[in-house]
């Protein structure tokens, strides 16, 4: 090979015009042979002399490798390392390899049980080597994985009389990861298309995406599964319809001379259909001889199998439901995708959540605490965006005058020359009578109330962050007892104070009255409120209980 090689290349320079045109090609030959030998893997031979087929520049191949990158399989809070087959039979780490006969004998095992037909051939044989020898660890989280959607998977498929087979479908569709998302849009364990879920009721919005619904999106997959059956009448034919739309498939049809099969329409279809039933047989060969190949499950937290849904009838989010059912955020969003703002939106009575099956009594039982959080939360948030609109900046504009210079204004407005400057794009000081500048003050701010402007400002936000802090620690538990709580029941008996956590529809005058207190203006001294205090239900304020 390197002696036609350096003897094509001396004859470039040694020949006619059309001699050297053949001999450039002959070295783009020889290169490309090199190359292709260099991309060949070393292996070890067992169990006979087949080569390993790879496939290079694949759609379903480049799907895989986008996905693997994903967070989704790099996180490890919900993926724990723990082997639950025997490998005694292999060493650790050991990749066996098998003559074609073998693999087309399991084949024909397999295709004995189904309505698909799992044929054995050269791309059939290239997934097999994808998913064995390339993709071994992907693979082994996937059938951790299985363990968590394949019951769902089946029972549904057993609702519309559809093969079992067919759960395997979403391994060659998105990897089982609920929150794929292809470079053409389609989302979700079985990659709807936004126009096709809307066909079968899978709702996207900015607060939901159904398509990444498990539950939701199998239901629909399986309606889908069944229209193209009713088109198509044969499996291979209802894959390639799935993949690549049942138009599309139409056309290809067309183009065959109206061929009935897939493998006769298959080279009029698009590249990643072409490779797609392939991949569905090598995943289903896999998913059933995967400890011959010595591939083992990386399981998912045991709890994940026994995940249940709760139906949620009003608004929440993620972040109150963690705190008091003691439940990680990462935990819920991995088993809610659909939600993208981490939270249930109220707007619809059917939305529910899916939490581990130990914590659905918990939800049930504490959903009042639950909804208190959650409004409390609002509350705080609202409150806090009032007083920043409240006490934000305003815009005005300043006409300079004879006599005006920047530390004049600046002291005017209660800035500084460079904020004047900054605001208005200037690089000089001087500055002409009748100009316009921009400045921007506090909606209370003047020469007298600049410094009680800013107080206002600080008291609001500390009382707000205060109230925040108290919601965070103490009264997921509060909620739960009646309505007049207080953090602490045992008062000094030098101060006599304890403390009272605001409800809603608390006033001052009325936890004066209750508290037999002297006036509203002790109760405001007590806990140094200023007469605009808002009260925030959640938060907490001193109290002298009377003798």
């Amino acid at each position: 090979m390197f002696y036609h090689f350096f003897t094509a290349t001396i004859n470039i320079f040694a020949f006619s015009y059309k001699t050297i045109i053949l001999n450039v090609l002959n070295i783009f030959k020889y290169i490309l042979v090199l190359t292709l030998l260099g991309l060949c893997p070393l292996r070890t031979k067992a169990d006979g002399d087949t080569a390993a087929v790879y496939i290079s520049d694949d759609p379903i191949l480049a799907m895989l490798d986008s996905l693997q990158r994903t967070k989704y399989f790099e996180c490890n809070s919900y993926l724990s390392d723990s082997c639950l087959y025997d490998m005694a039979n292999y060493k650790e780490g050991f990749i066996p390899y098998f003559d074609e006969l073998v693999y087309e004998a399991r084949l024909a095992k397999l295709d004995q049980a189904t309505p698909f037909d799992l044929v054995y051939n050269k791309s059939v044989k290239a997934y097999i080597d994808v998913y064995s020898l390339r993709k071994r660890i992907l693979v082994s989280r996937m059938i951790g994985l299985s363990q968590i959607y394949f019951p769902m998977f089946e029972e549904k498929l057993a609702k519309y009389n559809l093969p079992m087979e067919l759960k395997y479908l979403a391994i060659v569709e998105s990897a089982l990861n609920p929150s794929a998302v292809s470079k053409s849009g389609a989302g979700g364990l079985w990659q709807f298309m936004y126009p096709t879920g809307k066909m079968f009721d899978l709702e996207v919005n900015s607060y939901v995406d159904d398509r990444r619904d498990p539950l939701k999106a199998t239901e629909a997959a399986c309606r889908y599964l069944q229209y193209l059956y009713g088109m198509f009448g044969d499996w291979q034919m209802v894959l390639a319809a799935y993949n690549c739309g049942p138009g599309t498939l139409n056309k290809a049809i067309r183009r065959s001379g109206n061929k009935k099969t897939y493998w006769e329409v298959r080279p009029y279809l698009p590249a990643e259909t072409q490779g797609y039933v392939p991949a569905f047989i090598a995943v289903n060969y896999l998913m059933n001889y995967t400890r011959e190949h010595n591939i083992y499950p990386i399981a998912a937290k045991k709890s994940y199998f026994y995940a249940d849904t709760v139906h949620v009838n009003q608004a929440v989010s993620f972040e109150a439901v963690s705190k008091v059912l003691d439940i990680s955020m990462e935990d819920i969003a991995f088993l809610n995708p659909s939600y993208k703002m981490k939270r249930v939106p109220g707007y619809d009575s059917y939305r529910y959540l899916y939490l581990p099956a130990e914590k659905i009594g918990s939800f049930i039982n504490n959903q009042n605490a639950i909804y208190s959080y959650q409004r409390s939360e609002e509350h705080i948030r609202d409150s806090i965006m009032t007083a920043a609109i409240r006490f934000a900046p305003q815009k005005k504009y300043h006409k300079v005058v004879s006599g005006d210079n920047l530390k004049k204004i600046a002291a005017k407005y209660n800035c500084s020359v460079q904020d004047i400057k900054n605001w208005n794009k200037l690089h000089k000081t001087s500055l002409k009578p009748g100009t316009k500048l921009i400045v921007f003050v506090a909606p209370e701010a003047s020469n007298k109330n600049t410094s009680l402007a800013k107080n206002n400002i600080k008291n609001t936000l500390d009382t707000l962050t205060i109230a925040q802090d108290s919601l965070s620690n103490d009264s997921i538990h509060l909620t739960l007892n009646p309505v007049i709580l207080s953090e602490k029941n045992t008062p000094s008996s030098v101060s006599k104070v304890t403390y009272h956590v605001i409800q809603k529809g608390d006033t001052l005058w009325n936890i004066t009255n209750r508290y037999k207190m002297e006036s509203v203006d002790e109760l405001m001294r007590l806990n140094n409120l200023k007469r605009d205090y808002v009260l925030i239900p959640g938060s907490k304020l001193k109290v002298v209980v009377a003798n």
